[in-house]
């Protein structure tokens, strides 16, 4: 699927469809349900069926705003209580904390929501819900390195792959989320020597993104790389014959953290602290949360449901068996500042 182009940053970024304002009588659902505003930091085309299905099953019709994370929450908060936003959106749950600090996020009560989505996936408070998942996996060379050798995070910075390491920036907010998760399940000792030896063992300076790092793994840049499970699957069972052919080689390894599993990640979203369209934007969480919704996720973009009794479809089924680290998202996201610095003083750049 291609990713949608994210608004570039100091953009007027203008409301989907009508491209109104969000609080205006043209902007109502012909059924008189209303609008809901959706400020959004996914960028992808299966989306929009979703954004489709549920306006066709509530009467509720999404304005739409895309932008990168940060910009969504600059904007959020220079609009202050004035902010037409009902619902925030991210796909990290960094992002998503980044908000609740900002205190842009509303607890809300779902029943719905508290049943679906598992406690280690949202907020205690209620803030911000995760309904789908991404884990923070290896993408290796199959003829060169052996599945062993990699089947845990602690091995991934070991002498072993000098030099045989590809990875994004150290500002990739999932290697500051997996970095953050390291930090929680270790303390701050054995993980800055973690990301020492990620940094001792980079084949070249960090660059690119997932995809970048595992087309230079088939091209023998490096042996090893670090990448979001879902990119990998994206690759593998895509339309791009040549990314197809990169992963006949490249196989995709899921570490373990302490013997408890791989390091998981979240999309998911909360609702605005001043919205004014609160009930509709519940009501776009709970859809966002259902059954229906978390099996297209996972179908056209190849996420890991959140929810227990969504069954993973193809082409995601074949690597959902994966046993994944029960760690709250909530503890590794409160530890981004310290993984910054940690890294950045590691020399990752």
């Amino acid at each position: 699927m291609r990713a949608r182009m994210m608004i570039a940053a100091g953009a007027v970024l203008a409301l989907a469809a009508c491209g109104e304002p969000a609080d205006r009588p043209a902007d109502a659902a012909a059924d008189g349900n209303g609008v809901v505003n959706l400020y959004t930091a996914r960028h992808y085309d299966s989306d929009l069926a979703l954004y489709d299905q549920f306006t066709a099953s509530t009467g509720i019709k999404i304005n739409r705003i895309e932008g990168n994370a940060d910009q969504l929450i600059a904007r959020m908060t220079g609009e202050g209580a004035a902010s037409p936003a009902d619902v925030f959106v991210a796909a990290d749950v960094g992002a998503l904390w980044r908000a609740q600090q900002a205190g842009l996020l509303q607890a809300i009560e779902s029943e719905t929501l508290n049943s679906r989505i598992p406690e280690n996936l949202r907020d205690p408070d209620g803030r911000w819900y995760g309904y789908m998942r991404r884990a923070r996996v290896v993408a290796y060379d199959k003829e060169k390195v052996q599945p062993s050798e990699i089947n845990t995070y602690e091995k991934i910075a070991s002498p072993r792959f000098a030099g045989k390491l590809c990875v994004r920036s150290a500002d990739s907010i999932y290697n500051l989320s997996l970095t953050g998760a390291l930090i929680e399940a270790w303390g701050s000792q054995k993980a800055s020597e973690w990301v020492k030896g990620v940094v001792a063992n980079m084949a070249r300076p960090p660059q690119g993104g997932d995809r970048d790092q595992i087309r230079a793994v088939g091209a023998g840049v490096c042996e090893i790389a670090l990448t979001n499970s879902y990119y990998y699957i994206r690759m593998a069972h895509g339309e791009d014959a040549a990314d197809r052919e990169i992963t006949q080689k490249v196989k995709l390894g899921f570490p373990s953290l302490d013997g408890q599993g791989a390091h998981v990640n979240i999309s998911g979203g909360g609702v605005a602290a001043n919205a004014p369209n609160r009930e509709n934007a519940i009501k776009l969480l709970e859809f966002f949360a259902s059954a229906a919704a978390q099996e297209h996720a996972a179908r056209y973009n190849n996420e890991f449901p959140a929810s227990s009794d969504v069954v993973a479809p193809p082409p995601v089924d074949i690597y959902a068996g994966f046993a994944a680290h029960p760690m709250a998202v909530l503890a590794f996201a409160a530890r981004q500042p310290e993984a910054q610095s940690m890294m950045s003083a590691a020399g990752w750049k």
